[in-house]
């Protein structure tokens, strides 16, 4: 997915940047609540992983700014404090969850898994699409029961599509969703991801289709 990391601390900084990149997801890592809602006009993101205590505007301004927009996206705050009260009140102002420094990378990914069900009302990181099971949390496609050798792009590729099956999700989106914004990236890319990823899920009831001048779709076949 699309993550905009808002974090000062270069170190904690580098190594969340660099845990969700090798996980598959892309990051735009800013380090002010000003950048932050910058970056959130110019782009569009999956979730928000926000530090609470930023130099200037702080991490509830931010919120607030997101809120004030109408925008529902997920957002993860960081905190170092512990206090019950801060807790409830990052709630309530609009926070979806929060992680109290210092904390494991593995529960930045489980929380993060837990926002992003949220907006489709899952509860379980395993979905079926005819006979392919995709199992987001174990990062796992298996047909048939059988697991298939998908590499670490082509499932964040399948991911995306499958947030929306049906839905004919442009290419420009996608491109947006693989790549961060320093990868030096054509349109021939993700066409290659494409590729890759229709020739491994080739014989099974789901599809990647293409639809002309727009971008692809997932979806299951008639009767699969």
């Amino acid at each position: 997915m699309r993550m905009l990391l808002v974090e000062d601390n270069e170190g904690l900084g580098d190594a969340v940047n660099r845990h969700l990149r090798g996980a598959g997801h892309a990051v735009e890592w800013v380090r002010s609540a000003e950048d932050a809602v910058e970056a959130f006009g110019l782009d569009t993101f999956d979730a928000v992983i926000l530090d609470l205590t930023l130099p200037g505007r702080d991490g509830l301004w931010v919120i607030s700014q997101l809120r004030r927009a109408r925008s529902s996206v997920p957002v993860l705050v960081m905190t170092a404090r512990s206090e019950i009260d801060d807790k409830v009140s990052l709630l309530d102002q609009g926070a979806d969850d929060y992680l109290t420094k210092p904390f494991d990378l593995r529960e930045l990914d489980a929380r993060l898994r837990a926002l992003l069900r949220r907006p489709a009302g899952q509860t379980t990181s395993v979905s079926a699409f005819g006979d392919v099971t995709v199992d987001l949390a174990g990062h796992a496609v298996s047909r048939g029961g059988e697991r298939l050798d998908i590499g670490r792009r082509e499932f964040r590729l399948l991911e995306i599509l499958l947030s929306r099956p049906g839905v004919v999700v442009g290419k420009e989106q996608l491109m947006a969703q693989l790549f961060s914004f320093d990868e030096a990236v054509s349109i021939n890319a993700l066409e290659l991801y494409v590729s890759r990823l229709r020739r491994k899920l080739e014989g099974s009831a789901l599809e990647i289709a293409t639809v002309r001048g727009s971008g692809y779709v997932a979806r299951v076949r008639d009767g699969g």
